[in-house]
């Protein structure tokens, strides 16, 4: 059967998750336009990243449906894939291996050239000077960073992102914001879970807080998201502030 694609970036109706007798999702329904920005938004335990998983397509749902570009995400899991950049709140990195190996073992698994942009996705994210370094020896930060850097590998129509400021200096913020910005102005849309608002102030269009696994609140983000690159916005906000 032939999938009509959607103009919808994400869509969902009803998604419900139930671990045991424990429901965690009780029938979120939202929707997700191309170019949009969005940050999920709730307390420990709330629902968050099940739904993320959901749409990643490593948890089906109890009931309700999902779908990222018309694609089902519990039937139709190839496509949905293909469509999908994640970051997972864990870095899923082979300590064994160096930063380039990581990098091109991912490269294979998606399906890409092995020497598909690796050391350019590496340089971006700051790790250039530890290409050949195995992952054992890196910092939290340099971890998170090397999983940025697998978003990078390919155009994403849809970031999927748990939390992805954890572990970041200010300068691998600022780096995120900038790759959640891009890929904005792109035409593509992220669901960005967060802990906190501050470190995606300007790159947010809308947040939705879920409680309970339900949804709460949707509402336009508190800080208007920054049309312009971002980089150049930072620093004209940052000009005269010291060294």
């Amino acid at each position: 059967m032939v999938t009509v694609q959607s103009e919808l970036a994400i869509e969902t109706k009803g998604v419900a998750r139930r671990f045991g007798a424990r429901w965690v999702l009780r029938g979120i329904s939202f929707e997700l336009q191309p170019g949009e920005i969005v940050g999920l938004l709730g307390s420990n335990g709330s629902g968050k990243t099940t739904l993320l998983r959901i749409f990643g397509t490593l948890l089906k749902p109890t009931a309700g449906s999902a779908r990222i570009y018309g694609h089902d995400v519990a039937t139709e899991t190839d496509a949905v894939r293909s469509e999908l950049g994640f970051l997972a709140h864990t870095p899923g990195l082979y300590e064994d291996l160096t930063a380039r190996e990581n990098l091109k073992f991912s490269a294979m698994m998606l399906g890409l050239p092995a020497e598909n942009n690796l050391d350019a996705a590496l340089e971006r994210v700051g790790l250039g000077h530890v290409i050949n370094e195995r992952v054992r020896g890196f910092s939290a930060g340099m971890q998170r960073r090397l999983s940025v850097a697998r978003l990078l590998l390919r155009h994403a129509r849809v970031l999927l992102l748990d939390e992805p400021y954890a572990n970041l200096d200010t300068a691998g913020i600022t780096l995120m914001n900038e790759i959640i910005t891009e890929a904005g102005h792109a035409g593509g849309a992220a669901m960005v879970v967060l802990h906190e608002l501050a470190p995606a102030a300007g790159v947010l269009d809308r947040t939705i807080t879920i409680v309970n696994g339900k949804v709460a609140e949707s509402k336009p983000a508190p800080v208007p998201r920054v049309r312009g690159p971002l980089r150049a916005a930072t620093a004209t906000a940052g000009a005269g502030g010291g060294p």
